[in-house]
């Protein structure tokens, strides 16, 4: 079993561990010898990880995406825990675990695919309904869901987060449509289709990142494109009813400036991208207060999603408040310049002499 695990180091402990390379960069020092700068990860978080010495014997034994054994100190650098590597070997890939190395929903994939399946199965609108079902009855289509992550890195980026964050959308979309009045069935199939192309946008074989198609097309064109080849097995789909759903696909961004082609035009698709938003938000938020490294103060370190570091609020609540400050001591008479003493006695009131 792997140990310790990123988030078990802690400072000043000599540790000796494999990690999944997620970042490699070759530095010059001052002097012009290399020096390595690594990010290294596995389920529980990443580990900030410089190499001074030596490095010339080992940079180019491995890549981005490798396993590797390291040997090293952990010590606080600027507020935040980095490992300072002293050996450091390749790892051959058939002597890991996987599981160890990949972040995952703590939540058991087929379980949530079928509580997915089970709203699914609720709705009205029979059209909707058998298009629904169509996608999650392909078996493709099904494995990579129970796979996928929802992002590369910004929000619910781990192993099976894409499904998890559609489920916390079906629940936050049948809490908010009887509300607004809107269309429930409408707005859990946008819920449902919105970001179905990350399942061939996304590549998340080590770490995470783009597939060719990914990075070519993106997830909005790519769910279109399968939007399209499911409607054309269903006969008799609405024609209009498909435009909708394309709709929403294209415009739950919200904005075009955040990557939408159009921006949201009817109640569900406006509902679709605020939901979206909301969740994808909080995850972030929740992320950086999990997994944050720094040891001192009531901020995480900055986090690209938010645009912002994330306060500690626990922390800031739980931290006991500093003994009670000492009566301050009557101030001591100052003595004054000769001028000043000028000036202080041309401001006396004059007295009155008169009887």
């Amino acid at each position: 079993m792997k140990s310790p695990y990123a988030a078990e180091v802690q400072p000043n402990q000599v540790i000796t561990s494999t990690f999944l390379v997620q970042a490699k960069d070759i530095r010059s020092k001052k002097t012009g010898e290399p020096y390595l700068s690594l990010v290294l990860g596995d389920r529980t978080g990443e580990l900030d990880a410089k190499m001074w010495d030596n490095v010339e014997e080992v940079m180019e034994t491995f890549g981005r995406d490798d396993f590797i054994k390291v040997r090293g100190l952990a010590q606080i650098h600027q507020n935040r825990l980095q490992l300072t590597i002293q050996k450091l070997q390749k790892v051959d890939e058939q002597a890991v675990d996987f599981a160890d190395y990949f972040p995952a929903s703590k939540r058991n994939p087929e379980e949530m695919f079928g509580e997915l399946s089970q709203v699914i199965a609720g709705f009205a609108n029979v059209h909707l309904k058998a298009l629904c079902e169509a996608f999650l009855g392909d078996g493709e289509i099904a494995r990579l869901l129970k796979m996928a992550p929802a992002a590369k890195s910004m929000h619910h980026a781990y192993l099976g987060g894409l499904l998890e964050h559609v489920l916390s959308l079906c629940t936050l979309a049948r809490m908010t449509a009887p509300h607004y009045g809107v269309d429930p069935d409408l707005l859990l199939t946008g819920v449902l289709l919105h970001d179905i192309g990350k399942i061939h946008e996304l590549s998340y074989d080590r770490s995470f990142g783009y597939s060719t198609e990914g990075h070519l097309l993106g997830h909005m064109q790519i769910g279109l494109r399968m939007v399209d080849e499911k409607v054309r097995a269903l006969p008799g789909f609405p024609g209009k009813l498909k435009m909708l759903l394309e709709h929403m696909i294209l415009s739950h961004h919200g904005e075009l400036e955040f990557g939408s082609p159009k921006a949201p035009l009817f109640p569900e698709a406006l509902l679709l991208h605020h939901l979206d938003n909301l969740d994808s938000k909080m995850e972030a938020m929740r992320y950086s207060l999990e997994k944050d490294r720094t040891m001192g103060g009531f901020l995480t370190t900055y986090n690209a999603a938010l645009d912002r570091q994330v306060f500690k609020k626990e922390k800031f609540l739980s931290e006991q408040p500093p003994a009670a400050a000492q009566s301050p001591q009557p101030a001591r008479p100052r003595h004054l310049s000769v001028f000043g003493e000028r000036l202080k006695d041309a401001l006396k009131p004059e007295t009155d002499g008169g009887g």
